[in-house]
């Protein structure tokens, strides 16, 4: 091959790289005819779905046959089972059950990649992660009965919990302590965020007492307060940071603002508590009074709906990847993820929206 034939099929391979990264997004939005919101009218949307990821390639985008040609087809990642998601910067970190390990959406690169340890950080059934200050890796794994920790560079650094009869579900960090859901003893532990050393525990109520934890599956914190799932009482618990307890939101039923098989949690900074119950297939969010304003996803029909949803994540991060699916006459205020464990969408997203002023 010449010389001026090599430098003909850099010049193409440099442009079908060009085109290629210029047309990179996630999985398709609806169309315009096809616009997912809720409420429905003629109430005031609020929330509107996006699109989706559950797969490498729908970050990717489709390749054309030229790009094919030179690079030949590779394998996509798919996500299994995914159940946990916390938001770093521009990481997406996913706990797939399926998996034994966790999916890791670049957004900014706009790839995905299986996180699977072995070793001494081997997962066995990872459920919910969080990502620290530091950008240390904490996985909370119901089987392995251990916070797993990984450092920045997802290097295995420690895993604690066995000694104290543990069954993690649920892991965060805040203050330099971390706050682990603890099924076996119905509490949320207290760890110091540099030893590791149990400090103490949220809630000492007996079986028969109010505040109480029946089975604690996730947690989220926000101005100084403390928000447990409550699986096993079908409401969400509130605590002061030194463990008071300061009432309930919901409780079992299948009305509106009521539970049956609660899970994930996440606040805004307007601290509206988003709620996810798999047996309805929804999310509910509530006001900072505990009082229901509205709901969105519902049982997996298309766009937009929830296949036996897990958790829920908040982010004021990486709008700018996803305004091309934001309707015009929106405003996109922040994100929220929703992981679904079954159907073709195991991470919908969804924009928290306004209508901006002078649109129909």
């Amino acid at each position: 091959m010449n010389r001026i034939t090599l430098m003909a099929l850099s010049g193409l391979f440099v442009l079908a790289s060009l085109q290629y990264g210029c047309n990179r997004k996630v999985a398709e939005s609806p169309s315009p005819e096809t616009l997912v919101i809720f409420p429905p009218p003629p109430d005031t949307t609020r929330i509107q779905f996006l699109t989706y990821i559950s797969s490498s390639e729908d970050l990717k985008g489709k390749r054309g046959a030229f790009h094919r040609y030179l690079l030949g087809e590779e394998e996509p990642l798919n996500m299994i089972k995914p159940y946990g998601i916390t938001v770093d910067s521009n990481l997406l970190y996913i706990c797939d059950t399926g998996l034994g390990g966790l999916e890791i959406v670049d957004l900014n690169k706009g790839t995905l990649e299986y996180f699977i340890p072995g070793g001494l950080g081997q997962l066995k059934l990872p459920i919910n992660c969080f990502v620290d200050e530091r950008g240390y890796l904490f996985i909370a794994d119901a089987s392995r009965r251990q916070i797993v920790v990984f450092d920045q560079n997802r290097n295995y650094l420690h895993a604690f919990g066995e000694a104290e009869g543990f069954k993690p579900t649920d892991v965060l960090v805040h203050n330099e302590r971390i706050w682990v859901c603890n099924v076996q003893s119905h509490s949320i532990l207290v760890y110091d965020g540099n030893s590791y050393e149990l400090m103490g525990k949220v809630s000492l109520a007996g079986a028969d007492e109010e505040g109480y934890i029946r089975q604690p599956t996730n947690i989220s914190m926000r101005d100084e307060r403390l928000y447990v799932s409550d699986f096993g009482d079908f409401n969400i618990k509130q605590f002061s940071m030194d463990g008071a307890y300061l009432g309930t939101i919901g409780g079992y039923g299948n009305g509106p603002g009521q539970f049956t098989r609660p899970k994930g949690i996440a606040l805004d900074r307007d601290l509206l508590l988003y709620v996810v119950d798999a047996a309805f297939e929804n999310v509910q969010i509530f006001n900072r009074d505990g009082n229901l304003l509205m709901h969105f996803g519902g049982s997996y029909h298309g766009a937009g709906a929830m296949g036996l949803p897990a958790a829920v994540e908040i982010s004021y991060e990486n709008l700018s990847y996803f305004l091309p699916y934001v309707d015009p006459s929106f405003e996109l205020k922040y994100l929220i993820y929703v992981t679904n464990q079954y159907g073709p969408a195991k991470v919908n997203v969804y924009g928290f929206v306004k209508q901006k002023k002078n649109s129909p």
